[in-house]
């Protein structure tokens, strides 16, 4: 598996566009750029292919921007990274195709699909609402307020 400088910017983006969007207020990727130090030509690309992939909802105009699609909870960073990324599991190059078939047959189904279906499965599992959730808690653990 690869996850490549577009999938983890649109990763990080979703959870900025999650922490702070709402059904009726949409964020401009211009905010989004701002907040996570990314150029907003490449982040537009990005939310380009989050669109597609039918995970955000943009608005033009003044007032516009993107918002999520459907609940945090309901979308998941298989889902992100499969919108994002042309090919997220690369096929593994054959090793002794020539030499042992039998024995790249066994690596190819007993290791590297089963590998390949357990990330998929592990990345299936991790919605976007936990991973706000995660940094929310992160950003409050370190704001400490002193009271004499």
């Amino acid at each position: 598996m690869r996850i490549s400088a577009k999938g983890r910017y649109g990763l990080a983006a979703m959870i900025e566009l999650a922490r702070f969007s709402t059904e009726d207020h949409h964020i401009p990727v211009v905010m989004l750029a701002d907040r996570l130090g990314l150029s907003k030509i490449y982040l537009e690309q990005v939310f380009s292919l989050l669109k597609r992939g039918k995970l955000v909802i943009s608005i033009k105009g003044a007032q516009g921007g993107y918002r999520l699609s459907r609940p945090a909870s309901e979308i998941n960073v298989c889902q992100i990274l499969s919108a994002l990324e042309q090919i997220l599991f690369e096929p593994t190059e054959q090793s002794v195709a020539d030499s042992a078939p039998a024995v790249e047959e066994v690596m190819a189904t007993h290791v590297y699909a089963v590998l390949d279906q357990d990330i998929q499965k592990s990345l299936s599992k991790i919605t976007l609402d936990q991973l706000v959730k995660a940094t929310n808690s992160i950003e409050n653990r370190d704001n400490y307020m002193f009271f004499i």
